[in-house]
């Protein structure tokens, strides 16, 4: 399985990541990659960055960078599900600006812990038309129900994620591999499509799905399902072009 795009990473705007949006593109476009999606976290994580950062990324010009760099830029955000409403970090008028949407549960910003608000907040936002993907949901210590997030995604036509940081040795989430087995096995009894994603906050970790791949492998999991394995598979997934269809 060959994998030709990265739609989730973060640069120094994240307050947590290392390198600058050029630098990202470079080394996404020197690994062979099709398309990187850069999706800052949004203003409710500690030390990001404010929503006028969101509201001025029409600033840069993405036909530009694809001529110089031969690399398909998507800019947006990376969203903070604050509570089981599916309550999103961004004013809608700044939400419609972005190029693509990721939601996502995290420790420092969600106001629920039980596993039924948990998985209320997800559907919440696989609801909202303007999220696109549902971004790392396997982190044990923010138990999920995953059939219902599953049966969700598919009604709206969402893609759910699996994140390799999540996976990596030495990462903070808890039970990643269990909890993506379980919602991979639901994926293939529901036909519903994930997008693998490298989470990187570093240069080296862009396009880094190994850790993905190996249980995709192990479960036989059907590429058809996998959107990574075609620019033109994964765009009528985003807001943006999903609304050209």
């Amino acid at each position: 399985m060959k994998f030709r795009l990265d739609t989730h990473t973060h640069t120094i705007a994240s307050g947590h990541a290392y390198n600058t949006m050029t630098e990202m593109i470079k080394e996404a476009a020197a690994k062979g990659l099709e398309l990187i999606g850069i999706t800052e976290h949004a203003p409710a994580m500690p030390g990001s960055c404010h929503e006028f950062y969101f509201q001025n990324l029409r600033a840069v010009d993405r036909e530009e960078l694809r001529e110089r760099y031969g690399i398909m830029v998507l800019l947006g955000a990376e969203l903070n599900v604050m509570d089981e409403n599916g309550t999103l970090d961004l004013p809608e008028p700044v939400f419609k600006q972005l190029d693509v949407t990721i939601a996502s549960l995290h420790l420092p910003c969600l106001r629920c812990r039980d596993e039924k608000d948990n998985t209320n907040a997800v559907i919440r936002a696989i609801e909202n038309p303007l999220v696109d993907i549902i971004g790392h949901p396997d982190d044990g210590r923010l138990p999920l129900t995953y059939e219902p997030i599953v049966e969700a995604a598919k009604k709206h036509g969402k893609l759910l994620e699996m994140n390799d940081s999540s996976l990596r040795p030495g990462g903070y989430r808890m039970g990643a591999d269990e909890n993506y087995r379980k919602m991979l096995k639901l994926c293939m009894e529901y036909e519903q499509p994930i997008v693998v994603d490298s989470d990187a906050h570093f240069i080296t970790q862009i396009g880094s799905h190994a850790h993905a791949l190996k249980i995709l492998e192990e479960m036989n999991f059907p590429e058809r399902l996998v959107m990574n394995t075609s620019v033109e598979k994964f765009l009528p997934y985003t807001r943006k072009y999903r609304q050209k269809q």
